[in-house]
């Protein structure tokens, strides 16, 4: 049911805790996993530093391989919200699942989260695991 998965993590505890559900999906559906995390050039982003997004990334594909699964790892520069959707679109997801902090994750200057805009602009389901 879902060829490819896409998983866009960051360093929060809601991302790792999402893996486990990751995980069990791609194992059901013999699914094709992809893990995203995207570089946000801007100030007091926590997920502004090229070493340190390659080091979750990294980190995220280690955690996957160790329970027999195989990813691919995407790193996309610009606004989280947008460059999840893109690259859904551009691998032809068929689900992104993500981790939510309930009234976190917000972009500065937004009243929106990423995820609500992820849900909103999305090219194929999402499954926000809280």
């Amino acid at each position: 049911m879902f060829k490819t998965i896409l998983f866009p993590v960051d360093q929060s505890r809601e991302a790792r805790e999402a893996a486990d559900i990751v995980a069990d999906l791609i194992k059901i559906h013999s699914s094709d996993l992809i893990i995203l995390s995207v570089v946000e050039k801007k100030e007091g982003s926590a997920m502004n530093s090229e070493s340190e997004v390659a080091k979750i990334l990294e980190g995220a594909k280690a955690l996957f391989s160790q329970q027999g699964i195989e990813a691919q790892i995407i790193e996309k520069e610009g606004i989280a919200s947008f460059a999840i959707c893109d690259v859904a679109d551009e691998v032809n997801a068929d689900l992104i699942v993500m981790g939510c902090r309930g009234l976190g994750l917000i972009e500065d200057g937004t009243s929106e989260s990423v995820t609500n805009r992820v849900i909103n602009l999305s090219p194929c389901p999402v499954l926000v695991v809280p």
